[in-house]
Order: C-alpha cells, then sequence, then structure tokens
C-alpha cells in the first residue's frame, strides 16, 4: 500500500477556493496547513521581497509534512521538488470568477482581516491592482498549468478537479 502523501500543494485559479480545500486537506489529514498569502504579503498590502518570500518558502518545504494553498512562479521551484501530491482545481470560469467577485464584495463589506492583517476595499476591487482583474490575466495560464501538470506530473501525483462535487468527492476519501 502507498503511504498517504504528507507534502500536498493545492493549485488552481483565482477564486477557485484553494485555501479552503487547503484546510480541509489539513484537517482531515492532520497535516499543517500553510497560507502563501501570509508568506507573501505584509500589512498594509506590501509585497514580501521576492527573495524572503524563497527563503519563507523553503523554510516551510524543508518540513516533512505540509499543506500548501498556492505554488507561485516565483518560487515554484522551491516547492515542486519536495511535494507528493498536487491537487489542481480546474474549474470553470464562471464559477471561480463568481466565488471570487462574492468573496471579495463581502470581505470589502465585513472587512474581514487577512493574510496578515489586510482588508479588501471596493476601491481595490475596481483598481488596476484588483484581484478580480488578476483573475482574468492569470486564468488561462493557471488553467493550462494544471492541465500539464495531470499529462506530465512534476511530483509523484497530480489530481484534477473539474467541479466542486468532484472535489468533495475526493475529499471525502482522506
Amino acid at each position: 500500500m502507498t503511504p498517504a502523501p504528507e507534502r500536498i500543494v493545492v493549485y488552481g485559479v483565482t477564486g477557485s477556493g484553494k485555501s479552503t480545500l487547503a484546510a480541509r486537506i489539513a484537517e482531515r489529514t492532520g497535516l499543517p496547513y500553510v497560507s502563501a498569502d501570509d508568506l507573501t504579503w505584509q500589512p498594509g498590502w506590501v509585497a514580501v521581497p521576492d527573495d524572503e518570500q524563497r527563503r519563507r518558502i523553503a523554510e516551510v518545504c524543508a518540513g516533512e509534512t505540509w499543506v500548501l494553498d498556492a505554488a507561485y512562479t516565483r518560487w515554484r521551484d522551491v516547492v515542486l521538488p519536495r511535494t507528493q501530491l498536487i491537487v489542481g482545481l480546474d474549474y470553470p470560469r464562471w464559477l471561480s470568477l463568481g466565488r471570487l467577485v462574492r468573496r471579495t464584495a463581502r470581505r470589502a463589506v465585513t472587512r474581514e482581516r487577512i493574510c496578515n492583517g489586510n482588508v479588501e476595499s471596493f476601491r481595490q476591487m475596481f483598481s488596476t491592482d484588483s484581484i478580480i482583474r488578476w483573475h482574468f490575466t492569470s486564468f488561462a495560464r493557471k488553467r493550462a498549468t494544471i492541465r500539464a501538470w495531470a499529462a506530465e506530473p512534476p511530483c509523484t501525483a497530480v489530481v484534477r478537479l473539474t467541479s466542486p462535487r468532484e472535489t468533495r468527492r475526493w475529499l471525502d476519501t482522506l
């Protein structure tokens, strides 16, 4: 019997539910969950410098067990060699975009604090740095990455999930 993976990356387009799924995987498996946004953003939406991001992610990946909710291009080369399973959320644009807009609007209204105390706002939602704009900029590239990984895995295994129902079924197997 193959041992269960202990180093897992959840990857997907912006708004697909990576963080939520990573947290659920961690709950089910007992593995520690690490939020990539907490490693990459400082208060006031100031980006952590790239070299410090790489240092932080290398420290996480040196550990024997973790669930990570992203694999950013700038430090993917640090993560993938240690990853035992990639869970790719390959959802349709309408689904991930709908989730993203609802989540961002809710957070702007409630002033919910995320990644090191940052708060989303309606101004930010419609700015040139908008996470919604980022969704449109990055969607095709991230989706192509998931499909390429599913065809030729860069690690031990890749699970490509194409719907929330399929994701729930897969999660139930953990």
